[in-house]
């Protein structure tokens, strides 16, 4: 019998989205518009939909005000808080084009965003943890030609934008003329080569991924979404924003960054239904000491994503948390950003060994990165998606679109993957980390979920570093659980014996407190290698 192709298509019985972000709020406001919309923990502000539909009004008036257009490109740089949402939605409604800054950048990236999209407009709180985004931006402010207003958070000229809109006509914002296959959002990816590339969204990329993402958590407006996850990043913006206001839900910021205690503390007393996080954030809240003391009852779902998602943290979120309806989610920011999703009714096995099925109205395949010819299903090879969800392209770089958006408009995600019989994707590695020592193809991942298993370990990243004799050899950087003995290369290399082929083995083992991490989360293996290599140098000139 011949094989069937890894190519899947998602169909749906519901219909893809034709609105604008705007026209979307306001049919969600028609509806449950004396619901809630939105609770800041930090603080206590809160909102119902017909109050945020103000807000958000108000605030697109008054950069009408200033001058801000379709097309103009308005960046924001602030950590989570009510007015990114007032940001995202009001530059939503005039067609403006929201850049989405980093809140962990320094002078030389913000810079360098800044120009690239020529930003004319920059919303931003004045300071963040230790950052002085103040002086940061007065810094750069000489070099970047094309911003011409800057609206510190909290300060006099946000409070007189806000009256202005207030002041204004709301039916001024009818009179704008949107698609929603304009461009409304450029999201900068992590750049791990060299400056990051900048992502851009339309309305009817994110809108209908948030959606899709809610439809398949079985959102409604009887639920109360708690998004710890950036604001920045798809994950916050897209599956936790527009996903809770295209079906009339709450959303519910917990606190500026994630902080594991302000995050179960919001589930507690904001009565959340649904919870996101990427695997670092479920692993410090299920690590918390007093994690038992939190009534956590009403949750049903939620969302992990942003990188592989262990077996025995997944296992931990349903069986302590509740969590039983949790979905994993697969996407890039290029793809708005979800591609696969695991749904409800899956079995708990399926839900910790893959990533789910194509979502609704999208294609996935899984290509021979050699040939880019359709795998069979059960064959691991490259990625790739196509659909609604595909980025119009990187912003100003048609080079850099090109190459990772065929002629077929096919995004080639750098993902290695298997699908099996049914549909399911299994994640097995990125293209760029799989180690190649002595000849043999070593995917990290295995390694990882296998590390887990050991009793003393609370999380474990799997790298490769160089060698002289095997080209490659593999490092392990763990984290032990609190009290655990420390470990020796010794221990670990005789727990793996005889449990994982020789090549497979950690020639080095690297104990850490922290990974070196993204703002939203993911491990920077970049980052890793490059302290690995300096670490075991320090080791051989010491004679370790």
């Amino acid at each position: 019998m011949v094989a069937l192709p890894a190519y899947a298509s998602g169909t749906s019985d519901v219909s893809l989205l034709g609105d604008t972000i705007g026209d979307n709020l306001d049919r969600t406001v028609a509806r449950v518009g004396d619901r809630d919309a939105l609770v800041e923990r930090a603080s206590g502000r809160r909102w119902t939909y017909a109050e945020l539909a103000a807000d958000v009004d108000a605030v697109a008036l008054g950069l009408r005000a200033l001058g801000v257009a379709k097309g103009d490109r308005v960046g924001i740089w602030a950590p989570n808080c009510a007015e990114w949402v007032l940001a995202q939605y009001a530059t939503a409604k005039l067609g403006a084009i929201l850049v989405n800054i980093n809140p962990a950048y320094r002078v030389h990236e913000l810079e360098f965003v800044l120009n690239q999209a020529e930003v004319a407009t920059l919303i931003a709180t004045p300071t963040f943890k230790t950052s002085d985004y103040e002086a940061m931006i007065n810094e750069v402010r000489p070099n970047c030609p094309a911003l011409a207003t800057v609206l510190l958070i909290g300060r006099p000229e946000w409070t007189e934008l806000v009256e202005t809109g207030k002041r204004a006509d709301r039916g001024a914002l009818k009179e704008i003329r949107l698609s929603p296959d304009d461009p409304i959002n450029i999201q900068y990816t992590s750049g791990t080569t060299g400056f990051p590339k900048g992502a851009t969204l339309s309305h009817h990329n994110i809108l209908n991924n948030g959606f899709f993402v809610g439809e398949l958590c079985g959102y409604t407006e009887q639920d109360r979404v708690c998004i710890p996850v950036p604001f920045y990043h798809c994950f916050g913006m897209v599956m936790g924003n527009l996903g809770a206001t295209t079906h009339g839900a709450c959303m519910v910021i917990p606190a500026p960054a994630f902080d594991a205690k302000s995050t179960l503390d919001a589930v507690q007393a904001e009565r959340c239904t649904s919870l996101y996080g990427v695997p670092t954030m479920f692993i410090a809240e299920l690590a918390l000491p007093d994690f038992a003391d939190h009534d956590l009852s009403s949750l049903r779902t939620g969302i992990m994503a942003g990188s592989p998602c262990p077996v025995e943290v997944m296992k931990q979120v349903i069986d302590r948390m509740g969590m039983t309806e949790v979905t994993i989610c697969y996407g890039m920011t290029e793809t708005s950003p979800v591609s696969t999703q695991t749904r409800a009714d899956d079995s708990v096995d399926r839900r910790v060994a893959t990533v789910g099925r194509v979502h609704p109205h999208l294609e996935v395949k899984i290509v021979d990165p050699v040939t880019g010819l359709t795998a069979a299903r059960g064959e691991q090879g490259e990625l790739c998606t196509r659909g609604y969800s595909v980025m119009l392209g990187y912003w100003g770089q048609p080079d850099k679109t090109a190459e990772v958006i065929d002629a077929a408009r096919w995004m080639h995600t750098g993902d290695l993957a298997v699908m099996d019989d049914d549909g399911y994707v299994a994640i097995t590695g990125r293209i760029k980390d799989m180690v190649i020592r002595g000849g043999e193809n070593v995917y990290p991942r295995e390694v990882e979920e296998f590390l887990y298993t050991h009793p003393d370990v609370l999380d474990a990243q799997v790298i490769g570093v160089p060698d002289e004799r095997y080209g490659e050899e593999l490092m392990a950087w763990i984290r032990l659980r609190p009290g655990a003995e420390p470990i020796t290369v010794e221990a670990m290399r005789a727990y793996c014996a005889g449990k994982l082929a020789h090549y497979k083995i950690p020639r080095y083992v690297h104990v850490v407190d922290e990974f070196p991490m993204t703002v939203t989360g993911k491990i920077r293996k970049v980052e890793m290698r490059e302290r690995a290599v300096e670490i075991l140098r320090a080791n051989q000139t010491n004679g370790g």
